[in-house]
């Protein structure tokens, strides 16, 4: 299978075409084929080894998001088929509530601090979104699921911020449970 994302210049670093193509050969055949134990998570975490001249980052990873949201919706429709829409609505709910939990921790508390000397994202920043988040849960601020795939945070050290690897887990989470309501 071959795609025709843009390949960044010979002298910038792009995905490893080869890589991505593989990646999108096996989606594609677990979309159209179903039940292959490949879902949403598994585009989520896909990553790619980078060589010049590569595909042009921001397009495969806008393309990966649309493929996400399109195995959400899959799920979705499946889980209705077998389970009914009231249970797939009260397992819904239940997601968001596990979601929700976490927002409700006081701000600068909601996830586990950076390592020491480590990387990790500005508490301000993340604080800020999951209030956003807050009124999408609860009051219907709309709010779509690239809000949180596109949020940007300051980067701080250690425990100045929160741990990175929490918080883009945690969010991947919301996106796909906002991606799998229509």
């Amino acid at each position: 299978m071959s795609t025709s994302f843009e390949r960044v210049s010979r002298f910038s670093v792009g995905y490893d075409p080869h890589e991505v193509d593989d990646f999108l050969a096996r989606a594609r055949t677990a979309y159209e084929h179903g039940g292959s134990g490949f879902d949403s998570a598994d585009v989520t975490s896909a990553s790619f080894g980078t060589l010049r001249g590569g595909y042009d980052m921001r397009t495969v990873d806008e393309a990966l998001d649309r493929l996400s949201d399109a195995f959400a919706l899959q799920q979705r429709d499946d889980a209705i088929a077998r389970q009914g829409e009231e249970q797939w609505i009260s397992r819904l709910t239940e997601r968001a509530e596990t979601l929700k939990d976490r927002l409700e921790r006081p701000a600068g508390e909601r996830f586990a601090p950076g390592a020491h000397g480590e990387r990790s994202y500005d508490r301000t920043d993340v604080d800020a979104l999951c209030d956003q988040l807050i009124a999408y849960f609860t009051e219907g601020l709309p709010m779509s699921v690239d809000d949180v795939r596109r949020a940007a945070f300051r980067r701080r050290k250690g425990e100045d911020g929160y741990q990175e690897a929490v918080v883009d887990v945690y969010l991947d989470h919301v996106a796909d449970l906002m991606a799998s309501v229509p």
